[in-house]
């Protein structure tokens, strides 16, 4: 066994596993992976700022909208109604249940 590990033995190569450990390997960052980093970066601040200053106003999408036929009126207000906040619920309201025999003598 030792002598197929001296023969066999992968040059260059840690001992013991090689992705945990004192001896494993670690890939160098190279300039090629710092760009592509950058590049995905670059792509995600696109997209945020586009998803923070849309296209269209929420008045102008709801009349674009009605004029091409894809919803109705009575649908956007029933939309509109929906984006009423709920009330806030705390937690003791939630839990208020499991206070009913509160007995501490």
């Amino acid at each position: 066994m030792k002598l197929f590990q001296a023969l066999f033995r992968r040059k260059g190569m840690p001992n013991g596993h090689i992705y945990r450990g004192k001896q494993r390997l670690v890939k160098e960052v190279t300039p090629r992976d710092m760009q592509k980093l950058r590049n995905e970066y670059a792509i995600e601040e696109k997209n945020m700022f586009y998803l923070r200053h849309p296209y269209l106003t929420m008045e102008e999408s709801k009349g674009h909208a009605i004029a091409l036929g894809k919803v109705e009126r009575n649908l956007l207000a029933m939309k509109m109604k929906q984006k009423e906040f709920k009330d806030n619920v705390r937690l003791e309201d939630r839990l208020n249940h499991l206070r009913f025999k509160e007995s501490w003598d």
